[in-house]
């Protein structure tokens, strides 16, 4: 049985996509690979993201939920 051919949208190369291929199904193995080590050594963003976030959450329920004067 042939596996059907995609194009990475990342690089642009053609690869199979068969079963239990790690990674995204419209991206080649070598791109998924990248993916997944660059989202491991970002824990210091995701610390940076969530305080951020912690604000916008502050300042939307301040926002939305604030007594006239």
């Amino acid at each position: 049985m042939a596996y059907p051919i995609k194009t990475c949208v990342v690089c642009g190369e053609e690869f199979e996509l068969k079963p239990g291929k790690p990674g995204f199904a419209n991206r080649c193995p070598d791109c998924s690979e990248s993916e997944e080590n660059e989202s491991t050594g970002g824990n210091n963003l995701d610390a940076g993201n969530s305080d951020m976030n912690a604000e916008r959450r502050r300042a939307m329920r301040d926002l939305l939920y604030r007594k006239d004067s």
